[in-house]
């Protein structure tokens, strides 16, 4: 399997989401570059609030690496985070790491 990590800024919403889908949207195309299983691990640990439209772009990144046969991983999502997923029905899009643990 081929990763890679691209990093959440601090706050994910109306302000950073443009630099922040750019970034994924680059990970998704030198995977797709790449021959086999690849997954885009967004790192999520140091994020400490996500807007709806930090939520959009998680949404979108998503439908994108679909499209290419792709997964991504949330590796580091707050409890918060973990909960606005499953109350919206999105937490089945997601590899999401320690989801276990709800």
């Amino acid at each position: 399997m081929i990763e890679t990590l691209v990093q959440a800024p601090t706050s994910l919403g109306i302000e950073t989401r443009a630099n922040f889908r750019r970034q994924a949207q680059e990970a998704l195309e030198r995977l797709g570059a790449a021959n086999g299983a690849s997954e885009l691990v967004i790192d999520l640990s140091g994020t400490r609030s996500v807007d709806s439209a930090g939520l959009g772009v998680l949404v979108l990144i998503q439908r994108r690496a679909a499209e290419a046969r792709q997964t991504v991983r949330l590796r580091g999502a707050s409890e918060e985070l973990r909960f606005l997923l499953v109350m919206t029905r999105l937490d089945d899009r997601f590899v999401i790491e320690g989801a276990d643990l709800m």
